[in-house]
């Protein structure tokens, strides 16, 4: 086993375990073996920084997270160096590894970094950002200039990473074509030190057009007791319904619902009876971006121009989780509603899975996105759910809910 980490004020380091649980470890050298910037020497022409490290053929790659401070006026922007070695200890630096990035954006850093394949023949490249939170990069890796050539991003949350947003990803490859990443999550109310808990790890795989999807992993389902099920209901518009036979602070909860022409359909969860407290869910339907719709890998390579003129226009959907009334506690931090982007298609329902531990929500949506935010509720009582339809009526096709255990049981 081979762990490469950041030593604080000293560089980054490399230590090594034979021992099968992983209780005894060697450090590589005699100290970091790519060290910071020492006093009286010219400047390095790479942050040392967060690092991960991957081994190809007979060399290792490291890549130290970092930023170049030359960005538009004088802003730092992300960059992540390259380094190689054949023996752990002698580290030559190559060059900035990322190519073609038009997805972060300027007062990024690129700490945290992983670099994992996905997909048949894709790589991803997971980050985050001090400023803006978790991150990812989608592209070629070309071998033969040591390069990543970008072609598609996205993020992991919505907003600052703090308070109470997703902070850093640890991610490995699955063997099976997909990436497992869990991240910390900040804290949303003040604390003495620095203390973070984890989301539910994620299974991020590619569709047919290399768009990321975003499932749960792990073997969540054998937590679940108690389970209740709602049939087919109509919600009926502008008329709040609460479902008095689910309720719980520590749930999953499984849902489809056809938005019929309901521009928005929100979930409380958390819910006190009175409403002094509740943690809303919305789905506003066709109602984020426009854009014209992304063409196939196929229909792309044999577009013309004028072709690319024809493509229809679509518009997102817009999943959001807003904590404004989540907490009565005047601790708890306050946080923009958290919104991302999702796409689905005219006649593609909305699926759901929430899973809600006390101060963590999470919501999947059509196995395409995922939204996380810490939420406090003040109240005993703040256990309830409810649904409302604006303006039209919606219907509930099917809900699931289930208690969870604690996997310490």
């Amino acid at each position: 086993m081979i762990a490469m980490y950041h030593g604080t004020k000293l560089g980054n380091m490399v230590a090594t375990s034979s021992d099968p649980l992983l209780l005894n470890w060697e450090k590589i050298g005699d100290g970091a073996v790519i060290p910071l910037q020492q006093e009286g020497e010219p400047p390095l022409p790479y942050t040392v920084f967060d690092p991960c490290i991957w081994k190809q053929g007979e060399r290792y790659y490291a890549l130290s997270g970092g930023w170049l401070p030359n960005g538009p006026a004088n802003k730092q922007v992300r960059a992540n160096f390259l380094f190689r070695s054949a023996d752990l200890e002698n580290w030559e630096y190559l060059h900035p590894f990322i190519e073609n990035d038009q997805y972060t954006v300027v007062g990024d850093d690129g700490a945290c970094p992983y670099f994992w394949p996905i997909g048949a023949d894709k790589h991803i490249f997971l980050m985050y950002s001090h400023m803006t939170g978790g991150q990812y990069l989608l592209g070629d890796y070309d071998t033969a200039r040591d390069k990543f050539v970008v072609s598609d991003g996205g993020l992991f949350n919505f907003g600052p990473s703090t308070p109470s947003g997703v902070h850093a990803p640890s991610a490995a490859p699955d063997g099976e074509g997909g990436v497992i990443v869990i991240f910390n999550m900040n804290q949303g109310k003040p604390t003495e030190v620095w203390n973070q808990i984890m989301t539910l790890p994620r299974r991020l795989t590619l569709d047919a057009d290399d768009r990321l999807l975003q499932e749960p992993a792990g073997d969540i389902e054998s937590l679940r007791y108690d389970p209740v099920s709602i049939g087919e209901t109509v919600l009926p518009a502008n008329e709040e319904i609460v479902l008095d036979s689910v309720q719980g602070n520590a749930m999953e909860l499984a849902l489809e619902l056809d938005p019929g022409a309901a521009p928005l359909v929100e979930l409380n969860v958390l819910r006190s009876p009175e409403r002094e407290e509740y943690t809303r869910i919305a789905f506003f339907k066709h109602r984020g971006n426009r854009f014209k719709m992304r063409l196939s890998k196929t229909q792309a390579m044999n577009a013309s121009s004028a072709a690319m003129q024809q493509v229809p226009q679509r518009y997102d959907s817009l999943i959001s989780i807003d904590t404004s009334y989540s907490s009565v506690l005047p601790e708890a931090l306050s946080r923009a509603p958290e919104t991302a982007p999702v796409f689905l298609e005219d006649d593609e329902p909305l699926r759901l899975r929430v899973f809600i531990d006390r101060s963590v929500v999470e919501v999947f949506v059509n196995g395409k996105q995922c939204l996380a935010v810490r939420v406090y509720p003040g109240r005993e009582d703040s256990l309830g759910l409810s649904l409302r339809a604006q303006g039209s009526a919606a219907t509930l096709k099917r809900l699931d809910a289930w208690q969870m255990r604690s996997v310490w049981d």
